[in-house]
């Protein structure tokens, strides 16, 4: 009987000893498990990180390319009309001064009409300044339009191919800011398929 308790201590410590490893076996597992989802996140799956050319995307998106011949027809019928009335105002005043150098016209009569032409002039510049900021304002909403139905596309096209990041990278000498990668993250060409496809789409539905 005197045993007995020399056999539940035994048992005791052996228990101690158990749990001792078994925490201490727990803690590695959750450091290791710790330490290799720190790994994975900081590990990029190639193809995750993709870009496109957006001057291709300018200048072949259909969409892009009808907005810019419509804006440019506005331009030239705003630059065709500023001309001609710039062109008239210089004949008016060419006729004046022509008509001071052969003394055809008094002195009062000479600033009455120069007067007027002051005037007119002050108000062309008026007009040919608004018309101008008309041009930048053209200008301004063909760009936003065009880039919000390249985004609006893009978030859509992504929500499938879930790429980690897109870049959009310009120029032709030096890019920025893709200056140079493996060719085969360019996504131009499916970019641009996707785009004028839905293009086409809803020209069409627009159509009915």
């Amino acid at each position: 009987m005197k045993k007995t308790p020399l056999i539940l201590s035994v048992i005791a410590i052996v228990a101690v000893i158990v749990m001792a490893v078994l925490q201490f076996t727990a803690g590695n597992c959750k450091r290791a498990e710790e330490s290799n989802s720190g790994d994975v996140s900081k590990t990029t799956v190639k193809g995750n990180i993709v870009y496109f050319n957006m001057d291709r995307i300018l200048k072949e998106y259909d969409m892009a390319n009808e907005l810019r011949s419509a804006v440019e027809s506005k331009i030239q019928g705003i630059n065709q009309e500023v001309t001609r009335r710039g062109n008239k105002l210089q004949g008016q005043v060419n006729e004046f001064q022509e008509k001071i150098d052969k003394g055809l016209i008094t002195r009062s009569v000479a600033e009455i009409q120069g007067q007027k032409l002051q005037q007119q002039q002050n108000e062309f510049n008026t007009f040919a300044a608004k018309k101008q900021q008309e041009i930048s304002e053209e200008q301004t909403v063909m760009m936003n339009r065009i880039g919000d139905a390249i985004k609006k596309f893009i978030d859509k096209f992504n929500k499938t191919k879930k790429y980690s990041l897109i870049i959009a990278t310009q120029g032709d000498i030096l890019p920025a800011p893709v200056v140079s990668a493996d060719t085969t993250l360019d996504i131009t060409n499916e970019i641009l398929e996707g785009l004028n496809e839905e293009y086409v789409k809803t020209k069409a539905k627009e159509g009915k």
